[in-house]
């Protein structure tokens, strides 16, 4: 098992900046990577950014290249995901997640374990 507290969303207006937290802990040494994802209402989950728990590989969703980064901090056990430059289509539920098969990192059903999701607003 694996449990995943997500902190850090909050109202920002456009332009600003927010850095989410994601803190893992159970079989951290099982993970091959964490991901970040979004669900606004009425629409799919959505891919953000996905890094390796064990090499420097990261990825991001095209909406948010460049604008946001995902990094670790192996001795908290913990990901974050800075979001610079955030647009009021930036609203959304973040959520973070553990994959330990190691098979795809881009879609939801490819993630095992799943924090409770912390909101984040942005005011145009």
């Amino acid at each position: 098992q694996v449990q995943l507290v997500e902190s850090g969303g909050g109202l920002v207006q456009a332009g600003g900046s927010l850095r989410l937290s994601c803190a893992a802990s159970g079989r951290t040494f099982s993970m091959i990577a964490v991901g970040w994802f979004r669900q606004a209402p009425g629409k799919e989950r959505e891919f953000v950014a996905a890094a390796m728990w064990s090499d420097d590989y990261t990825a991001y969703g095209d909406s948010v290249q460049g604008r946001f980064t995902i990094s670790r901090d192996y001795a908290k056990n913990t990901v974050y995901l800075q979001m610079n430059s955030l647009k009021p289509e930036d609203t959304a539920v973040y959520y973070c997640a553990a994959n330990l098969g190691g098979m795809g990192y881009f879609r939801p059903n490819e993630y095992e374990y799943w924090g409770q999701g912390t909101q984040v607003t942005v005011s145009s």
